[in-house]
């Protein structure tokens, strides 16, 4: 597999009593990748693809807050979820 056909994952969490901002909570490539989706799935996760934040986040260490300039970006994601837990 090469650089572009690997499969890259990350996942977020956010709860606003207790961060300012979401934490980056999984990161992974190919196996783990694929096994952090697999559990996304599992849990009824929503997943947003999106190559460019994933590759801005797994410059992150695990279990820290995301930084100022990927809020709008991370923003965008969260309402996408917002809006489909909406329409449940």
């Amino acid at each position: 597999m090469t650089e572009k056909t690997t499969k890259k994952a990350a996942a977020l969490r956010y709860d606003r009593q207790q961060s300012g901002a979401p934490q980056l909570v999984a990161k992974g490539r190919g196996k783990v990748a694929e096994r952090i989706m697999a559990l996304a799935k599992e849990h009824h996760v929503p997943m947003v693809e999106d190559r460019n934040l994933v590759q801005m986040l797994e410059a992150l260490d695990l279990n820290t807050e995301i930084p100022p300039e990927l809020y709008q970006a991370v923003a965008e994601v969260l309402v996408f979820v917002y809006r489909l837990n909406q329409r449940k």
